[in-house]
C-alpha cells in the first residue's frame, strides 16, 4: 500500500465514509459521556467481540443468518451497563425522523451498542451516580454532523484511562480517537473509545504511549514485560475495560462480509493495544458499510485498511487525550509523560 494512500489520523475520521455522521455527548456532572455513529440511509453492519467481558445490545441481530441487514446508528457509551440506556435515546431521535426499519406498523430503528467501565473516574464536586442516559443519547444525535469527530476526553472516551493492570493509582488518561484510510475508491474509517486494560503502543515504532507506571508514577511500566516477569498489582474486576469502536466502509457488503472486516478490525488493536483481549476487557467493534461505492469488492485489501484505520485511530485517542486529576490520584495522558 502506497504511503500516498493513507489519510493519517490528524486527517481523516470515520466521517470520510460517505452517508455516516458522528455526534458526542459529554456530561457535566462527570467525566463520561456516548458518541454516535448515524447511518440515516442504513448501513449494512456487523460486529466482532473479543473481549472476555462486553457490555452489549442489539448484537444478535447482526449475526449473518440472522433477518435484519442494515443498522441505522451505533452507540458507544461510557458508564458500564447503565449506559446501555443512552441507545434508548438514539433510537426516539432515530424514530422521530422516520429512520428504522419499515414493519408496516412504523419503522423501527436498528441501534446496536457496546460501553466501556469508566465509573471510578470521579473528580471532585462530581456527582457519582451520573451515566449516559436516553437524554444523553438523544443530545448526541442533536449534535452529529458530517464534519470530523472531536477526539480525546469526550463522548464516549471522556473517562477512559489505560494501563490498569496494576491498580487506578498508576493508570493514564485514555479517550477516543478517528482515522481513515484511503485506497482508490474505497475508504474505511475508524472511530474507538479506548479504555484498555492494556498499555497503547504506537504500531510504527514499537514505543509505549500510555499504559501502566511505575510505583513512583514517573515513568511507563511496560506491563506485558512486568507481568511475564512475574510482578503482580491490584488487578481489576473482569468487565472494568474495554475497547470498543466502529469501523466502516462505503464499500457494498454482505453481512458475512461486513463481519469479516470487524474481524479484521481487532489486529488494529492488537497492534496498538499490550495485552489485549484480555479476560478483562470487552473488546467489542461494530462494522458498517454504507455501500455508496457500487464497485467489485477487493475484500482482502478492505480487511488491510480496516487493520490500519482501527490501529491509527487508537493511537489517535491517546494522543488526543489529556490528563485529569480524581478523588484519589492524578492520572496523567501521553502528553504530559517525558519519555
Amino acid at each position: 500500500m502506497s504511503s500516498k494512500s493513507i489519510v493519517n489520523s490528524s486527517q481523516g475520521s470515520i466521517v470520510d465514509v460517505p452517508g455516516l455522521r458522528v455526534g458526542h455527548f459529554t456530561l457535566s456532572e462527570r467525566l463520561t459521556g456516548c458518541s454516535v455513529v448515524l447511518a440515516p440511509e442504513g448501513a449494512v453492519g456487523a460486529v466482532d467481540v473479543r473481549g472476555a467481558a462486553p457490555g452489549t445490545r442489539e448484537t444478535d441481530l447482526l449475526d449473518p443468518a440472522n433477518l435484519v441487514d442494515k443498522v441505522h446508528a451505533v452507540l458507544l457509551s461510557g458508564g458500564s451497563a447503565f449506559g446501555l440506556d443512552a441507545a434508548t435515546g438514539v433510537v426516539r431521535w432515530l424514530e422521530e425522523h422516520q429512520i428504522g426499519f419499515e414493519t408496516g406498523y412504523g419503522r423501527v430503528p436498528i441501534v446496536p451498542a457496546a460501553v466501556l467501565f469508566d465509573l471510578p473516574v470521579v473528580r471532585e464536586g462530581d456527582n457519582p451516580t451520573a451515566r449516559p442516559n436516553a437524554e444523553a443519547g438523544y443530545a448526541a444525535c442533536k449534535a452529529a454532523t458530517t464534519a470530523p469527530p472531536a477526539a480525546g476526553n469526550v463522548g464516549a472516551g471522556a473517562g477512559a484511562c489505560v494501563g490498569k493492570l496494576f491498580g487506578l493509582d498508576r493508570c493514564m488518561k485514555g479517550g477516543i480517537g478517528n482515522a481513515s484510510v484511503r485506497v482508490g475508491p474505497w475508504v474505511v474509517g475508524a472511530l474507538v473509545a479506548c479504555n484498555a486494560v492494556g498499555d497503547v503502543i504506537d504500531p510504527a515504532t514499537g514505543k509505549i504511549l500510555a499504559g501502566a507506571r511505575t510505583a513512583d508514577g514517573q515513568q511507563l511500566l511496560d506491563t506485558q514485560s512486568a507481568f511475564l516477569n512475574g510482578e503482580r498489582g491490584k488487578r481489576p474486576l473482569p468487565g472494568t475495560n474495554t475497547t470498543i469502536g466502529v469501523v466502516a466502509t462505503n464499500a457494498t457488503l454482505t453481512k458475512a462480509q461486513a463481519k469479516r472486516l470487524a474481524m479484521s478490525a481487532h489486529d488494529g488493536l492488537a497492534r496498538s493495544i499490550r495485552p489485549a483481549h484480555t479476560t478483562l476487557d470487552g473488546d467489542t467493534l461494530f462494522a458498517l458499510a454504507t455501500g455508496t461505492e457500487a464497485g467489485a469488492v477487493d475484500l482482502m485489501l478492505l480487511t488491510v485498511m480496516a487493520a490500519e484505520a482501527t490501529a491509527l485511530a487508537t493511537v489517535d485517542a491517546i494522543r488526543q487525550a489529556r490528563g485529569i486529576t480524581t478523588q484519589t490520584s492524578d492520572v496523567p495522558a501521553a502528553m504530559n509523560m517525558a519519555y
